[in-house]
């Protein structure tokens, strides 16, 4: 039996906003986008990984109130989890998301104890985006 990521999920309370992070700083590829209700889901992928998907939505998206605003209570204390992207020039890349309106810089490039070289920011909804060296 064989098993692979196929799409990991990012909830945004703003699809323009975090489109605009995802595609025009870490430079995803929009390959779907589809509107129901009012919401949007934003499928990307990477040049490097074409069959993995991250999908952005909104936390009210397909659920119920009552979810969608503890989920949209999360996002704004910056507690859901982002997806880690690696870099083959972590400097640039963390210098463009740093300067992108609405991300937070958490932690500056840097070696860290479990081996890696990364970095850390919020994007526009608050999720942490951690980027490591390739």
């Amino acid at each position: 039996m064989s098993i692979s990521l196929s799409t990991v999920h990012v909830y945004v309370d703003d699809p323009d906003a975090a489109l605009g992070f995802y595609r025009d700083t870490l430079g995803l590829t929009v390959v779907n986008e589809v509107e129901n209700e009012g919401f949007r889901w934003i499928t990307l992928n990477t040049e490097s990984q074409p069959g993995i998907s991250i999908v952005l939505s909104q936390p009210h998206a397909g659920r119920s109130q009552e979810d969608g605003d503890a989920l949209a209570a999360l996002l704004a204390k910056g507690e859901l989890p982002g997806p880690f992207f690696r870099s083959e020039d972590l400097a640039g890349t963390f210098d463009k998301a740093a300067s992108t309106p609405g991300v937070e810089v958490l932690e500056e490039p840097a070696d860290r104890f479990w081996g890696a070289r990364d970095a850390a920011v919020r994007d526009p909804a608050g999720n942490m985006i951690r980027i490591e060296q390739a």
